[in-house]
C-alpha cells in the first residue's frame, strides 16, 4: 500500500487478529505475527500491507530493543555471575554443538567454504528475540532453568559479536587482520564497560532516568536503551546484547518495579511488528530448491538443541523437564540468521544460502514455540536415567 500509515496500522491489526485466533488455539502468538508477516507481505498474492521489510526496519529494531531491555530487568546481574563459570561452560556447549555441527553440516552441502562458514553462525545460534518472548508467553521467567536460558542468551550474544567480527574478513566487510582485531577490541571493551556499570553504577542510572512522573521515567529509559544499542551496534556488538545490559543496569535501580510495568505495552506492540517484518522477507517460493537442506539442518538443529540442553541441565542439577524447556527454548532462530543471509548476498555468496536461511528460519521459528509450549509433555520420552534421582529440582512448569 501506498500510505505508510495504512500499511503500518493494517500490520498491527492483522498480526494481532492473527495472533488472537493463534491464543484461542492454544498456541504461542510469535508464528502468527510472522504468518501475518507472509500472507500480507510482497511474495504472496492478495492484498500487500508493507512492500518491503526495510520500511519497518526501525520500528523492528525497536521491538528487538524492548525485548531484550525487559528480559534484562527481569534478572540480576548478581545471579548471573554467580553462576559463572557453569553458565560459560552451558553456553560453550551450546555453542561447540551447534556452530560445530552447523559448519560440518555446511560443508557437506559442498555449497562452498565462505558459505559454510555463514551457515554455521545461521544454525549454530538461537534468536535473542523469539527466546526472550517465549520466556515471557510461557510464563517461565520465574523457573530456575530460565537463568541458564538467559545465561546462554548472553554467553551467545558475545559470541555473535566475535563472530561478524571474524566473519568481516571472510565477507569482504574489514581489510585485514589488524582492522579485525580492532573490532574485536572495541566490541569487548564496550562490553566490560556495560558490565562494570551493571555491576557499580546502577545507582547512577537510576538517579539519570528517574522521575517521579511516569511519562518522563518512560521517555527516559527508552531513551537510554536505544541510545546503548544504537552505540553497542555501531561498535560491533549486537544491539540486543546491549539492550540487554541496560535492562540489567536499571535492575538494580530503584526505579526498577515501575519501568517493568511502563514497559509492557510498549514492549508488546513493537515485537509484533519486529516479528510481521521478519515474515515479510519470506518467499515461498525460493524455499522448493532448498527444501531438502532445510529439512536437514531443521532435524539437526532439533537433536543438537535437546543433547545441549540435557548437558547444561545435568550441569545444574535440573530435571528432564527443566532440560526439554532449555533445549526447545532455545530452538528458535531469527534476527542473527537473516543478518547473516543478508551479508551473505552482499558479498556474492552462493545464491542458495539466503533462501535456505529463510526458510530454515521459518520453520524453527515456527515449530520452536510450538515444541516449547509442549516441553513438559515431551519431556517423558527423555529416559529419567540420564539425569538421576538429585535432578528432581528441575521439574519446572
Amino acid at each position: 500500500m501506498g500510505d505508510p500509515l495504512v500499511g503500518l496500522g493494517g500490520a498491527f491489526l492483522a498480526a494481532g487478529l492473527l495472533a488472537r485466533l493463534g491464543r484461542r488455539l492454544g498456541l504461542p502468538t510469535i508464528p502468527f505475527f510472522m504468518a501475518a508477516g507472509i500472507i500480507f507481505g510482497p511474495h504472496t498474492p492478495g492484498i500487500v500491507l508493507v512492500d518491503d521489510a526495510h520500511d519497518l526496519e526501525l520500528l523492528a529494531a525497536l521491538g528487538l530493543i524492548l525485548l531484550l531491555f525487559h528480559l534484562g530487568l527481569e534478572f540480576s546481574l548478581g545471579d548471573l555471575v554467580s553462576g559463572g563459570r557453569r553458565l560459560l561452560a552451558a553456553g560453550t556447549i551450546y555453542l561447540g554443538l551447534n556452530v560445530g555441527g552447523g559448519l560440518v553440516f555446511g560443508l557437506a552441502l559442498g555449497w562452498g567454504t565462505r558459505e559454510a562458514l555463514v551457515i554455521a553462525g545461521a544454525v549454530g545460534i538461537s534468536s535473542s528475540a523469539i527466546v526472550t518472548k517465549l520466556l515471557i508467553e510461557l510464563r517461565r521467567l520465574a523457573n530456575p532453568e530460565s537463568r541458564l536460558i538467559l545465561g546462554i542468551i548472553v554467553v551467545e550474544d558475545i559470541f555473535l559479536a566475535l563472530y561478524l567480527a571474524l566473519l568481516a574478513p571472510v565477507l569482504g566487510q574489514a581489510q585485514g587482520a589488524g582492522e579485525t582485531l580492532a573490532v574485536f577490541g572495541r566490541a569487548f571493551a564496550f562490553l566490560v564497560l556495560l558490565a562494570l556499570v551493571a555491576r557499580y553504577g546502577a545507582r547512577w542510572a537510576g538517579k539519570l532516568v528517574g522521575s517521579g512522573d511516569d511519562e518522563l521515567l518512560t521517555v527516559l529509559f527508552i531513551g537510554l536503551a536505544v541510545l546503548v544499542a544504537g552505540v553497542a551496534e555501531n561498535l560491533g556488538v549486537s544491539d540486543a546484547i546491549g539492550a540487554l545490559m541496560v535492562g540489567l543496569i536499571l535492575a538494580e535501580s530503584p526505579v526498577a518495579a515501575r519501568i517493568q510495568t511502563l514497559v509492557l505495552p510498549i514492549r508488546d506492540a513493537f515485537a509484533a511488528i519486529f516479528f510481521f517484518a521478519f515474515g515479510l522477507t519470506i518467499d515461498p517460493v525460493d524455499v522448493v530448491e532448498v527444501a531438502g537442506p532445510v529439512a536437514g539442518a531443521v532435524a539437526l538443529s532439533l537433536g543438537l538443541n535437546l543433547l545441549a540442553g540435557l548437558i547444561a541441565s545435568r550441569l545444574h542439577g535440573f530435571g528432564r523437564r527443566a532440560s526439554a524447556n532449555v533445549g526447545l527454548t532455545i530452538l528458535g532462530r531469527g534476527e542473527f540468521s537473516l543478518i547473516l543471509a543478508t551479508l551473505a548476498l552482499g558479498a556474492g555468496l552462493d545464491g542458495r544460502v539466503a533462501p535456505f536461511v529463510g526458510a530454515y528460519v521459518m520453520v524453527l521459528a515456527v515449530a520452536g514455540p510450538v515444541l516449547a509450549a509442549q516441553s513438559g509433555r515431551l519431556s517423558r520420552h527423555l529416559p529419567q536415567k540420564l539425569f538421576g534421582p538429585a535432578s528432581q529440582s528441575g521439574l519446572s512448569a
